[in-house]
């Protein structure tokens, strides 16, 4: 009986061994195709990664991200973050627009950095669910804004 105990016990270790082994190799080759290391992309490569995720072009839905460059009663007209062009977006009064706390359109100006999140328009435009108004980032090369 101990012979067949330290058989059976010397299998258990070897099929363990070689099950763990082949999970390491096996993780190994999704990570080289899976989901890439944001840590090694460039600024580029983030935005747009980023933007496939947000639905910009997606049908159903829009997100965009830039600073407003024209505004009138109805839209606006944003410079994309990614610098791919300019979007318009429209609004109404059910538009929820924020601002570190609740905003009117009135705070909403020409050169304020905004994200906004809505319904895409066939014609590349969106109307507008939700407008945030972000604070202005300082540039970090020359500490100006």
């Amino acid at each position: 009986m101990n012979k067949i105990t330290i058989i059976l016990v010397i299998a258990i270790i070897i099929v363990g061994a070689g099950a763990f082994y082949g999970g390491m190799l096996y993780g190994k080759s999704t990570a080289a195709t899976g989901t890439p290391n944001f840590r090694n992309l460039t600024q580029q490569q983030r935005q747009q990664l980023g933007g496939n995720r947000t639905g910009r072009n997606n049908a159903s839905g829009g997100f965009t991200s830039g600073q407003v460059i024209a505004k009138d009663d109805k839209s606006v007209t944003v410079q994309l973050s990614d610098g791919s062009g300019s979007k318009i977006v429209f609004f109404s009064a059910t538009t929820q627009l924020m601002k570190l706390a609740s905003s009117t359109l009135q705070d909403l100006q020409v050169g304020e950095q905004i994200t906004t999140n809505g319904t895409a328009n066939s014609d590349g435009s969106i109307t507008a669910q939700s407008i945030q108004i972000r604070p202005a980032i300082p540039n970090q090369s020359n500490g100006q804004q």
